[in-house]
């Protein structure tokens, strides 16, 4: 056993070398002569707070305060661990480079492929720089209008410098983002519990589930699956970057109730229910900012057991002689087709039930919220169907408006003064026929 003694001593020998070197070599020296190489390098200022060595439980390096340009990137610390033997040789090996403490904004994620593209006029190095691992530990990004982290990620690389997985985890646990490479393609699968999107409106996902494929050019995701709000979503969408950006996808919505989800796209309109539809959707644009903008969709649609807030159609179709129609209408179902082009939502074939209520119609609001339309609203007295009542759309979708044509108004007081009552339908239908037979009473 007396090898084993003679190794053990040799160990702590090292060990206790490896732990004395930092006493011995300072790399504060060169901190001036490095912010100066990597500033040369991106063309972006850099700044290290402070360098240092340690031996400890390998030799490494740690960088401690990197800012780089405005402060557009800010890093708490680095470790450095080399693959000491492969200093001397033409690759150089480095073991692991871990980030505590990442902080970026837009303006460098905007200016980052700057940063990493090579200089033509560069001298060559006379050597390589390898790298096996990358680890980010409490990162974040800092958006424009969001941020996303605080997160944890891993990226894995081969010894021909080629990735082989990167890994990125919330450190909370609801989101998770698997990439692995696939010859010039990358498999991408995301899970997500519990989470709310870091951009755009705040949708919350009691699941989701993405599949697909990524490559520098864009990204198909081709298998997509969610539950949220009661109900489901299944789907696939497409993404483009190379010139602008490009999406288009088609999603089948099942039993997603609206009460929550709706006013996350426009806080002031209220409505309840549970939808089904088949959306179809494409954008083109230069940015994110203006793809909105772009957006064309087109769907039919089923709302069941809900109620619209804001206008009382029923109340709207009774009342001809005034011009309150605010309220609330409660409907068993409302259907129809909706489409949107650039900011302009059309809803063609609406139909609507509830009880003694039945309307049926069309509407369209504008891009500055305006609405203009036609709805013909039919309520039952008794059993009874009394006249179609057309009923004119204005208004905004913060303040709706739905008042009787002005033919139906005149007939329904023409035939008020003749016959209380009973006069006041029979003179909104005339009135309403005499609207149709001289083309008014087409939908707008």
């Amino acid at each position: 056993m007396k090898w084993l003694k003679r190794l053990g001593i040799v160990v702590f020998v090292l060990v206790l070398l490896m732990g004395a070197v930092p006493f011995f070599l300072s790399v504060e020296d060169y901190r001036p002569q490095i912010e100066q190489l990597l500033s040369e390098r991106i063309k972006e200022p850099v700044r290290l707070k402070s360098l240092r060595l340690a031996g400890l439980p390998l030799p490494h390096l740690i960088i401690e305060g990197v800012e780089i340009g405005k402060a557009d990137v800010k890093v708490g610390r680095i470790k450095v661990t080399p693959d000491l033997l492969s200093l001397l040789g033409d690759i150089k090996v480095i073991r692991s480079v871990d980030v505590s403490g990442l902080l970026i904004n837009q303006n460098a994620l905007d200016r980052m492929p700057l940063w990493v593209a090579s200089d033509p006029k560069a001298k060559p190095a006379g050597f390589t720089v390898l790298v096996r691992s990358i680890s980010l530990d409490n990162a974040m990004l800092k958006l424009e209008k969001t941020t996303f982290g605080p997160f944890d990620a891993l990226v894995s690389i081969s010894s021909n410098g080629q990735p082989e997985r990167a890994d990125i985890t919330a450190r909370d646990g609801k989101f998770k983002l698997a990439i692995k490479p696939a010859g010039e393609k990358f498999n991408i699968e995301i899970q997500a519990k519990d989470w709310r999107l870091p951009g755009g409106p705040p949708i919350h996902f009691t699941e989701l589930q993405v599949k697909g494929v990524a490559t520098p050019e864009g990204a198909n995701l081709a298998e997509i699956k969610a539950k949220l709000y009661g109900g489901t979503i299944e789907g696939q969408m497409t993404l483009g970057w190379k010139k602008g950006l490009q999406l288009k996808g088609d999603y089948a919505v099942s039993n997603v109730e609206l009460r929550e989800l709706v006013p996350m796209f426009s806080p002031k309109t209220q409505v309840s229910g549970r939808l089904t539809a088949k959306p179809v959707f494409s954008a083109n644009a230069p940015n994110a900012e203006q793809l909105k903008n772009t957006l064309k969709l087109d769907t039919p649609f089923d709302i069941r057991d809900g109620v619209l807030q804001g206008i009382d159609i029923q109340k709207a179709a009774s009342s001809l002689f005034t011009r309150d129609s605010g309220g609330q209408t409660r409907f068993d179902t409302l259907s129809g087709h909706f489409a949107m082009d650039r900011g302009t939502q059309r809803m063609t074939s609406l139909k609507v039930s509830s009880g003694s209520l039945a309307a049926d119609g069309n509407v369209t609001i504008a891009p500055n919220k305006a609405l203009s339309g036609r709805i013909n609203a039919q309520v039952s007295v008794a059993g009874v169907a009394a006249a179609k009542v057309p009923l004119n759309i204005s208004g905004t979708v913060d303040s709706p408006l739905a008042l009787p044509t002005g033919a139906t108004v005149t007939g329904a007081a023409i035939g008020t003064a003749i016959l209380p009552g009973i006069g006041t339908a029979i003179g909104a239908k005339a009135g309403n026929w005499v609207e149709g037979l001289f083309g008014g009473g087409k939908n707008k």
